[in-house]
């Protein structure tokens, strides 16, 4: 997927896609939720997102990990084992020809009369669904353009919550100053992207916030990690400014439906020279290689 072949159906939805819903697969006008369900009322639930790639899903499995560590953060019961997330998953991949994209799923506590108290005896509503994306030929690799914003999110960002008002106005915030991500920051100092992490790299040693619950631990960030230490780089799990981050060598952001890809542009701020740098570009090549040795392999086992 790294060469110039064209990729099939991306960013084309499918004409009706399959969609799961607690335990059944169903056309999406088929996939309906009540209007009393808590996760609408009071964004009472959890979500993850893992990508498609190779028409495979790529580390699923660590995705269904902080799934299980959200629902346990929140009292909330798991409704369904990581092997059968992860069966529901590829199925929907599969069934929706989806061969670079995103599967989402989400749980909520489920369906009650409205009160803030957790109810007794409720079960989760639990859904997923598929869609494409462009990710191996990402249209931002060549550079994306960030919008800094204040973080007014709650105290623990940490848990992956479908509660997301904050990130919906940064990133409206960001669409309308003409960028393509949010930079969030706290008095100054970066906390992340609206569903992104943030990276910088000076002097070839690259630096991100370290994971606390002021951030998500992004399953991405972890493997950039891991990917970049294999490389022989530096990484420096510390906080940075909004000013270090205009004044780095390179900046860049990471997430499960983006990869990585380079921050050209911190509002009217042209960070470096304006280009993709050569470390965000190593890292970014060295991902894209990873993730193809990974679903190659998962599709010879299947």
């Amino acid at each position: 997927m790294t060469g110039g072949a064209a990729v099939p159906h991306l960013d084309t939805l499918p004409i009706m896609r399959s969609c799961w819903l607690n335990g059944s697969f169903v056309p999406e006008d088929q996939a309906q939720v009540s209007i009393f369900d808590r996760g609408l009322l009071f964004g009472d639930g959890v979500y993850e997102v893992a990508a498609v790639f190779n028409g495979r899903l790529l580390d699923a499995d660590r995705h269904l990990v902080r799934l299980e560590r959200s629902q346990r953060e929140l009292s909330l019961p798991a409704p369904y084992s990581m092997a059968t997330w992860l069966d529901v998953m590829q199925e929907l991949a599969t069934r929706n020809d989806i061969t670079e994209g995103l599967v989402y799923l989400q749980v909520t506590r489920g369906v009650a009369e409205r009160d803030f108290a957790f109810p007794s005896a409720i079960k989760p509503t639990a859904f997923a669904w598929a869609r494409p994306k462009r990710l191996s030929d990402d249209p931002n690799a060549s550079g994306l353009t960030v919008h800094v914003v204040p973080d007014i999110r709650w105290g623990r960002c940490d848990i992956k919550s479908t509660a997301m008002l904050a990130q919906v106005l940064a990133k409206q915030a960001a669409r309308e100053a003409g960028a393509g991500e949010a930079l969030m920051h706290e008095n100054g100092v970066v906390t992340e992207g609206g569903s992104s992490n943030v990276w910088i790299v000076n002097q070839g040693e690259l630096q991100t916030r370290p994971v606390s619950h002021d951030i998500l631990a992004g399953i991405t960030r972890d493997v950039v990690v891991e990917v970049a230490r294999e490389l022989g780089l530096v990484v420096r799990e510390r906080a940075f400014t909004v000013e270090q981050a205009m004044a780095a060598d390179e900046c860049f952001l990471t997430s499960a439906t983006s990869f990585v890809l380079p921050i050209t542009r911190i509002d009217q701020h042209v960070v470096s020279n304006g280009q993709p740098g050569p470390i965000t570009q190593r890292v970014r090549a060295a991902y894209l290689a990873r993730a193809e040795r990974l679903t190659a392999s998962a599709a010879t086992v299947a």
